[in-house]
C-alpha cells in the first residue's frame, strides 16, 4: 500500500507541473506577435507626427509606412498561426487527455504483465521462500523418473567387456570395495549413472566410517548425473559430507557452487567459485566449466565480475625452468624473467594455488634472486598457515632455490 501512496503522489505532482507549464503561456499575457503588431501600429502614428512635425519629408515617411506595414502583416500572420495552434491543441484539456491515456496505458500494462495484489517482498522474504522451495525439492528418485534416458555415446568395446566382467565378478562377491570403486567408476565413464551411483552407495555402505571425502564427492556427482544435472536433496547430503572430510577438493567446491546457483542463491555460489578459480591450476577440470558460468551467476548476484578470473595466465613450469637452462645466459634470464614476472603480478593481486607460489620461488632460485625467494615464502607462510600439504611443497621449492643460490655462489 505504501508503493501505491508514493507513486499516487508522484503521478499527480507530475501532472501539476505539466499542466502548469502548458498554462504558462496563456497566463503571461499578449502573445508576443500581439505585442509586436501594437508596436508597428504605433510607429505609424508616429510617423503621421514627424510629417507634421517636418522632421520626415513626405516621401521618407512614404517609405518607412511601407517597411512598417510589410511588418505589421508579418506580424499578423505570426498571431493568426498562433491562435489557430492553439485552438486546435485544445491548452489544458489536451494535457489532461494526454496524461490520463498516459497513466490508464500503464496501468493497463502493469495489469497485464505484472503482478498486481502481489505483496511487497523485501529480501529477508525471497530467500526464505527459495530456502522453503530448496527444503521441498524433488527428491532423487522423483528425479531420475523425470529425467529421460538419453542414448549411450559410443564407448570402447574393450571397456564394456571389462565392465561386464567386473560385474559377472561382484555377483560372486558383492562386497568387494574395490572391485566396487572400479564398477561405479567404469560404468560412469559408460554413462551408466544410474548403476555408477548404485555401485557407490554400497561402496560407501561397505566402507562406513572408513569412507572418505573423495568416496562421498563422487557419490553426489554420480547422483547428480543421474539426475540429469539435478542436485536433489540426497546428492547434497552427500555433497556435505564429501567437503566435511576433505574441504579443500576441488570437484566439491564446483558441485557446491552448482548447487546454490541452481537453488537460486548465486551470493552463496559466487565466492565459492571466485576463491576455486583463484586457487587452481588453469588444467583443472573444473575451471572451464566455472568459467562459462560464473557471468551469469555474479550478474544475477549484482556483483562486478573480477575480468581476471576469466583469464589463464601461467607461469613457468619445471619444463620451461629446465629449458631455459640449455639456452644461453642472457636468453635464459629474459626468458625467465618475463615469466615470472607476469606469475609474480597474478600472485599478488589475485592469488594461487600452492603449486604457483612454489614456481615462483623455484624460478627466484633460478635467476638467484634470494631475497625475492624469502619474500614470496614467507607471504606463503600465511596464505597456506592452515594446509599443511600446501606448506610442504612452498617449503621444500625454497629449500632447493637457496641450495641453488648458495652453490652458485660458491
Amino acid at each position: 500500500m505504501a508503493f501505491w501512496i508514493a507513486a499516487g503522489l508522484i503521478c499527480l505532482a507530475v501532472a501539476v507541473l505539466v499542466i502548469a507549464a502548458a498554462r504558462r503561456p496563456a497566463e503571461a499575457g499578449t502573445p508576443k506577435a500581439a505585442y509586436d503588431l501594437k508596436i508597428y501600429r504605433d510607429q505609424l502614428k508616429e510617423l503621421d507626427r514627424d510629417v507634421e512635425r517636418g522632421t520626415l519629408t513626405e516621401a521618407e515617411a512614404a517609405r518607412a509606412r511601407t517597411e512598417v506595414s510589410r511588418r505589421i502583416l508579418e506580424a499578423d500572420r505570426e498571431l493568426q498561426a498562433d491562435k489557430a495552434v492553439r485552438d486546435r491543441t485544445g491548452g489544458s484539456a489536451v494535457v489532461l487527455v494526454g496524461l490520463a491515456a498516459m497513466i490508464a496505458v500503464a496501468l493497463g500494462t502493469y495489469w497485464v504483465v505484472g503482478a498486481p495484489g502481489y505483496p511487497d517482498l523485501p529480501l529477508q522474504g525471497r530467500i526464505a521462500m527459495i530456502e522453503n522451495a530448496r527444503e521441498n525439492r524433488p527428491d532423487q528418485a522423483t528425479a531420475e523418473a523425470q529425467t529421460p534416458v538419453r542414448p549411450l555415446p559410443p564407448t570402447d568395446p574393450e571397456r564394456e567387456d571389462m565392465v561386464q566382467q567386473l560385474r559377472e565378478v561382484l555377483e560372486g562377491r558383492p562386497d568387494d570395495p574395490r572391485g566396487l570403486t572400479l564398477l561405479a567408476a567404469n560404468e560412469a565413464a559408460l554413462g551408466n549413472f544410474r548403476a555408477a551411483r548404485t555401485a557407490q552407495a554400497h561402496l560407501l555402505e561397505i566402507l562406513g566410517d572408513e569412507a572418505t571425502g573423495r568416496n562421498w564427492i563422487d557419490y553426489a556427482e554420480m547422483l547428480i548425473l543421474a539426475a540429469g544435472g539435478y542436485v536433489s536433496p540426497e546428492a547434497e547430503q552427500a555433497l556435505v559430507r564429501g567437503l566435511e572430510l576433505e574441504p579443500q577438493d576441488g570437484t566439491g567446491r564446483y558441485l557446491a557452487g552448482q548447487m546454490y546457483a541452481q537453488q537460486g542463491r548465486p551470493d552463496r555460489a559466487l565466492p565459492i567459485w571466485v576463491n576455486l578459480l583463484r586457487e587452481s591450476r588453469p588444467e583443472a577440470p573444473w575451471v572451464p566449466p566455472i568459467q562459462a558460468q560464473i557471468q551469469d551467476v555474479a550478474f544475477a548476484a549484482g556483483v562486478n565480475l573480477d575480468p581476471s578470473l576469466l583469464e589463464t595466465p601461467r607461469g613457468p613450469t619445471a619444463e620451461d625452468i629446465a629449458a631455459a637452462e640449455g639456452m644461453a645466459p642472457e636468453d635464459q634470464q629474459a626468458m625467465i624473467e618475463n615469466m615470472v614476472a607476469g606469475l609474480a603480478e597474478r600472485l599478488s593481486t589475485v592469488g594461487g594455488p600452492a603449486e604457483d607460489w612454489a614456481r615462483l620461488i623455484t624460478a627466484y632460485g633460478v635467476l638467484g634472486r634470494s631475497d625475492a625467494a624469502r619474500i614470496v615464502y614467507e607471504e606463503a607462510q600465511t596464505t597456506f598457515a592452515e594446509l599443511p600439504d600446501e606448506l610442504a611443497m612452498i617449503n621444500e621449492a625454497f629449500r632447493a632455490a637457496m641450495a641453488r643460490i648458495g652453490g652458485a655462489s660458491e
